[in-house]
């Protein structure tokens, strides 16, 4: 997984996502966990790492990056479980369902920044410029994948 916080650029983005007009929500599979992002997400992301491929069982997790304090869980943060994936990095999941929900790093400042994974939104979210990370260990089933 690639280390990025959101606030690498002081460019203004013209093909960045519009505001989120109300909080966006999302949950896990079983609906045990629910929570409610309250700034549009920043930083949208599709990893293709390996420790993304096998915390998704997918060829890559897209991503979007709040401010920690923007995350709001509703329901069942009592179900919310993490994992260290790697040094410095924590991820998220459902002790139910396991569905991957975030990741943040420790190398940010302080709760400074959270990564949720997009998928889990319930709500609509257009996402405006997004890119693809470490394509170096894409599969080689996918589109533009190395190996």
């Amino acid at each position: 997984m690639q280390d990025i916080s959101p606030n690498t650029s002081t460019k203004t983005d013209t093909n960045a996502a519009p505001p989120a007009t109300t909080p966006l929500t999302g949950s896990c599979l079983c609906g045990a966990i629910a929570y409610a992002l309250r700034s549009t997400p920043q930083a949208v992301s599709h990893c293709h790492c390996r420790i993304c491929q096998k915390a998704h069982g997918a060829a890559f997790a897209t991503y979007g990056s709040v401010p920690a304090k923007d995350l709001v869980f509703t329901r069942g943060q009592e179900q919310l479980r993490s994992f260290a994936s790697s040094p410095g990095i924590t991820r998220c999941f459902c002790q139910q369902c396991g569905s991957s929900l975030s990741w943040h790093s420790q190398h940010y400042e302080e709760g400074a920044w959270i990564s949720v994974a997009l998928a889990t939104l319930d709500s609509e979210f257009v996402v405006g410029r997004q890119r693809h990370v470490n394509r170096g260990a894409g599969m080689a089933w996918v589109d533009g994948g190395t190996r």
